[in-house]
């Protein structure tokens, strides 16, 4: 069967790395110049089953009510007149009661759990000669685990408490002193005096995204994928209950088959087709710093609980990422808007990267209220949703992946899609 793949982010070319496996032929659109350079570009690089925690909390909507008066919250709300930020809201606060985060947390473990399984098996598929060569791909991995710190003996225990529900689905932890996360990590050291302690998640890794999808295109390419990149979807025809073709800016696209992949842009044309997709735009900001020569830098993935920021090392470079804004499609940014997380980050590595060098960048993440994705068919035969990933697109992207190429050959899914459907 002919599919084509709408959205060339790392779900998008994850996805059709799944259907060439599955003996399709596939077609991927992309709009920018090149896959993988917008969200999957500038994202925490973090696989982070330990970081499967929901938005939606119970202390969600006190930090949105604050941010409209203080700066320094980590949820931000920027209200506008778009119907449509108000009306998400409103669904997202309906989640942030404790159970409804509970079963959220959990639905959303599982999936992240699943999705690294198939993500190291993609990896060994790909050393053994998948996609034509066999010696794999390069994206910066790290697999030391990631480390989740707190700054007083107070917030470290309502930490460990917290995440009980995690470990008790199966995440391995280890609950660490100060010294010990120095030992882990012996470049917070001189930085790290306020570190109370952490919560270290071994089986964690970090890693490249934008370079993994890149590398995974080509893999594709490879595979007998086709892959037009500069190629904006225009419009997306119809033919009854069926999609007869997409519109683009090169001309039309034809396949049997479509899987709607355009993250934040997805709901824009689910909405143009009928189909209600509660997924919405959360801003989110990075910084890429060169290490250049200091000799000090993070070599384990790490999060400031207490500032939620996150903290990655990619060969030579640092990612820094930090803050969620509900403010629409807005991507602008200022140097101030950084200031903040190059704080944290000096201030733990002061020896650790080139720090007048760093680049910032702002861009979204396409955000369900519940924080777990969308998958399957709604209205239209041959038309497959795969969009809603949020913050952790990266972990869920491979898992998502084969839960639609599952999908579209009839199969059963290797996880319950419990509130997971359009």
């Amino acid at each position: 069967m002919r599919i084509a793949v709408l959205g060339g982010g790392v779900v998008g070319v994850t996805t059709a790395y799944q259907l060439l496996k599955d003996g399709h032929e596939v077609v991927l659109v992309e709009r920018r110049a090149a896959v993988g350079d917008e969200t999957s570009w500038g994202n925490a690089g973090m696989i982070a089953p330990g970081h499967s925690f929901v938005w939606s909390s119970p202390r969600a909507p006190m930090v949105l009510l604050k941010s409209l008066f203080l700066k320094d919250q980590a949820l931000r709300f920027r209200p506008s007149a778009d119907p449509r930020l108000w009306s998400w809201s409103l669904k997202f606060l309906a989640q942030c009661t404790h159970e409804r985060a509970r079963v959220n947390t959990l639905r959303k473990h599982r999936l992240c759990l699943y999705s690294q399984r198939v993500l190291h098996e993609t990896l060994d598929e790909l050393a053994a000669g998948g996609g034509g060569k066999g010696d794999g791909i390069d994206y910066d991995r790290n697999t030391r685990g990631i480390l989740y710190f707190y700054r007083s003996e107070e917030r470290l225990a309502a930490g460990v408490e917290h995440m009980r529900i995690l470990s008790d689905d199966g995440q391995r932890t280890e609950v660490l002193d100060r010294d010990a996360v120095i030992r882990l990590e012996p470049s917070l050291a001189e930085g790290g005096s306020a570190i109370a302690g952490g919560i270290y998640c071994p089986t964690d890794e970090t890693g490249d995204c934008g370079k993994f999808t890149k590398a995974l295109a080509e893999a594709c390419r490879r595979m007998g994928a086709e892959i037009r990149t500069g190629t904006d979807v225009v419009r997306i025809d119809t033919d009854g209950d069926r999609i007869a073709g997409v519109a683009t800016s090169m001309g039309p696209v034809t396949a049997d088959a479509y899987v709607l992949a355009l993250g934040n842009y997805s709901p824009v044309f689910a909405r143009r087709l009928g189909i209600p997709l509660a997924v919405y735009p959360i801003k989110g900001y990075s910084m890429t710093i060169p290490v250049g020569n200091h000799q000090a830098g993070p070599t384990v993935g790490s999060v400031d609980e207490d500032n939620l920021v996150a903290i990655s090392r990619f060969g030579d470079r640092v990612r820094v990422t930090a803050t969620a804004e509900f403010a629409g499609y807005d991507t602008s940014h200022r140097p101030q808007d950084f200031d903040f997380m190059l704080g944290v980050v000096r201030g733990l590595y002061p020896d650790g990267a080139d720090y007048d060098r760093a680049e910032g960048w702002a861009g979204l993440r396409p955000m369900t209220p519940e924080g777990t994705p969308r998958f399957g068919r709604r209205k239209y035969g041959n038309l497959w949703i795969n969009s809603g990933h949020g913050h952790m697109g990266w972990t869920m992207s491979h898992a998502s992946a084969r839960i639609t190429a599952d999908l579209i050959a009839g199969r059963e899914t290797a996880v319950p899609l419990d509130g997971m459907t359009v």
